[in-house]
């Protein structure tokens, strides 16, 4: 049988992504689990995160292995992270201001940490050739209305006055920024934009609505919907983000392009709230204000007067699709089956 070239090409690619990585953030929740998947297929991984929002439990049990390091420290540190960079193949960038708690309360570390971060690592990628893929979000979405949303839909946002804005500006900064080193110096940048990621280790300290019904259900406390609940969103499993992305850093031919990741079965929250009380409790829930174990709360009392949400976030996953044939494997009941099964374990 005769082998093509691109074939060719391409396995000697993968065979030389067997190599040391890096991930920033690697002590959050989708860093601790891409470092895990990644050292069990057989890759030399190192981590740095600063401990701000991720978690140094999250890693504890990775410090033995013998093919695995850390650092605690910022990646705005960079005579550090120009050692822990200097003999990687791969850079994930993972380092990022997260969840919508924590980006209303601190708009400056946002702003900051995600701008100046990014080109950080993007200048010490540069100085030793090494592949960036960078973690983004649907957040940059803005307020688009075509929804499901595609890599290269127009973008509206909201006024430079609501903080949330300023977190989707920056992260498109960073989409810009690895873009242009790619067209620039030709760096292998690969962008990716995460949707609603969930699954064990999440908090809900920052905001994220999953684990936080979790938390509320097993404590016996009425779960806080905040706006009229029918905003929608799109879950996905964390295992399902760990496998496309370590996909696409594989693949040559997703250098310099853009490729949503998410998965398209869509809920309200209200209804997601309904779910979580039913997977953790066994009971049917009514619609409030007849429904005693829902709370509606309004955005102004949850975060700040004047607070945007975006209403639907829906992703158009067909290039990745195209691209690596992946697909999500995990459905809602799944991850909430994980998430409850974690937070009672605790």
């Amino acid at each position: 049988m005769t082998v093509s070239s691109d074939t060719t090409q391409l396995q000697a690619h993968r065979a030389n992504f067997r190599r040391r990585v890096l991930i920033t953030g690697g002590a959050g929740f989708i860093g601790s689990h891409l470092a895990e998947t990644l050292l069990a297929q057989g890759h030399e991984v190192t981590v740095i995160d600063d401990l701000s929002t991720g978690r140094f439990e999250n890693i504890a049990h990775l410090v033995e292995h013998p093919r695995f390091r850390f650092a605690i420290d910022t990646i705005t540190n960079e005579a550090v992270l120009d050692r822990l960079a200097s003999d990687c193949g791969v850079i994930y960038h993972l380092a990022a201001a997260v969840g919508v708690k924590l980006i209303v309360e601190k708009p400056v570390h946002t702003i900051q940490d995600n701008v100046i971060g990014t080109e950080v690592v993007l200048r010490t990628a540069l100085r030793y050739r090494a592949r960036v893929l960078i973690a983004s979000t649907s957040e940059v979405y803005g307020k688009g209305v075509a929804v499901p949303f595609r890599e290269d839909d127009d973008v509206v946002l909201g006024p430079t006055a609501r903080s949330r804005w300023g977190y989707a500006a920056s992260k498109m900064v960073d989409e810009f920024l690895g873009l242009a080193y790619h067209s620039e110096y030709n760096l292998p940048v690969v962008i990716f934009r995460l949707f609603n990621t969930v699954g064990p280790r999440q908090v809900g300290r920052y905001g994220m609505v999953i684990p936080r019904f979790v938390q509320q259900a097993l404590k016996g406390e009425p779960l806080t919907v905040y706006g009229d609940g029918q905003q929608s969103r799109c879950f996905m499993h964390v295992h399902d983000a760990v496998n496309a992305i370590i996909g696409l850093a594989a693949h040559p031919e997703a250098v310099g392009k853009v490729f949503n990741v998410g998965n398209g079965e869509e809920i309200t929250i209200l209804d997601l709230a309904r779910r979580v009380l039913a997977a953790v409790h066994g009971e049917q829930v009514l619609p409030p204000p007849d429904g005693k174990r829902i709370t509606l709360i309004p955005y102004e009392q949850a975060y700040a007067a004047g607070f945007d949400d975006m209403r639907r976030r829906v992703p158009d996953t067909a290039r990745i699709r195209a691209l690596l044939g992946w697909q999500p494997q995990y459905t809602l009941d799944d991850i909430l089956r994980d998430v409850i099964a974690e937070k009672r374990a605790e």
